[in-house]
This record gives C-alpha cells, structure tokens and sequence, in this order.
C-alpha cells in the first residue's frame, strides 16, 4: 500500500483529500502545518506528498528546499496543491524540485492522475537508477555538458534537466521558455549527439556528469 501525506493547514481540505486517497487505498498522513509535515516525512519516509505552499511556521517552499537537501528524502515525489498559480510562483516550485503544481480549485479526477503519473515515474526512475548503478552524476552545473559536448549554453541547460527526468513542458517552467522551444533545443541535442531520443541523451548526459573533471 502506498503512503501519502498531506500537508495543508486547513481542515475542510485536508480531511476531504485524506478521505479521497483512503476511499483509493492509499495509506494516508496528514500535518496541519509545514514544520509537523517536515517532521513526519522525514520520520514516515512516504511515498508521495501533497503539500499546500502558504501554510503557518513552514511555506511549502521551505518543505520541499529541506526535504530536497536531505538525501533521505530529496526524492519523494512531491506535488504543490494551492490557490497560488501564477507563473512565477510555479517556477519557484518547480526550481526547488517539485514535480507538480496544481491549483485549488482541484477536481478529484485531477489529483489522482497526478499522483497516479508521479508514482509511476518514480518506479520507472527507481528501474533506471538499478540499472544504471555506479553512475553518480553531479547536476549542479550544465557547464559539463557544454563543454564535452558542443552544446549552446541554453542547449547545455534544457539536457542538464532533461537528465533530472524533467518533461518538456516542466523544463520550459523552470528556464522561462515555451515546451516548444524546449523541444526545439533537444532536437539539436539529439543531432549533435547523433542519437534519436531522450534515453540515449540522458544516459550520455549521466556519462559526462559522473566523470571527474579531468576525463571529461
């Protein structure tokens, strides 16, 4: 059974989500405010959290930038649920690593695909990691990428996260650019690289991102 915490400071919502995601047979926790949900994530270790941003003691932001920092959390699925959705505010979300936003008013049908889509990537990511193990790959800087691979600076940046398992239309929130544009830029990737798709891009990406600097 998966385990799901909410984080949302008020009541009306958070009981109407736990009663939604128990009625699905998720294992549900809730926290009435940012700082008890850090807590019982960083004691529970769910699954998958839905955390509301404006919340007392702890924003959402402040929640996920602690639980991305920690390495024993830094990769629970983490989806925003707020009334907060304009464009900037979502791409602070998302530059802080959150892998969904969505805005109240929510219908049910909407959160549970997004969970549905968010637990599923985190399966296949988990098969990835397996398979790809010795790969330890530092993605704090796309300059790697630029310099071993011929890549433009914003080329360099659109595989940088494209590596991280972002989708287009995610990369294109976090550097300020259209899905199409994105795409666009990939396609020049996957030309420069003389490979056909995203798989092959990242695996390259991973090879030069886990190199020492001196054998890149």
């Amino acid at each position: 059974m998966k385990k799901i915490l909410v984080i949302e400071d008020q009541a009306p919502m958070r009981r109407n989500l736990s009663l939604m995601l128990k009625m699905e047979g998720f294992e549900v926790l809730t926290a009435d405010n940012g700082r008890s949900g850090l807590e019982t994530a960083r004691r529970e270790k769910p699954d998958l959290i839905l955390c509301d941003v404006m919340m007392p003691e702890l924003d959402g932001h402040g929640v996920l930038e602690k639980l991305r920092a920690d390495p024993a959390t830094a990769t629970i699925p983490f989806i925003f649920l707020t009334a907060r959705g304009d464009k900037p505010d979502v791409r602070q979300g998302m530059n802080l690593g959150a892998d969904d936003y969505l805005t109240k008013p929510v219908q049910r049908a909407e959160v549970l695909a997004a969970i549905a889509a968010r637990l599923a990537r985190k399966h296949a990511e988990t098969a990835e990691v397996e398979a790809q193990r010795g790969f330890h790959p530092d993605f704090s800087s796309p300059e790697p990428l630029r310099l071993a691979l011929g890549l433009t600076p914003r080329e360099a940046e659109v595989l940088l996260w494209t590596a991280q398992g972002k989708t287009n239309v995610e990369i294109g929130t976090i550097l300020g650019m259209s899905d199409l544009t994105v795409k666009q830029h990939l396609g020049h990737v996957f030309e420069k690289l003389g490979v056909e798709g995203r798989n092959p891009a990242t695996l390259r990406a991973l090879e030069v991102l886990s190199s020492p600097p001196d054998r890149r």
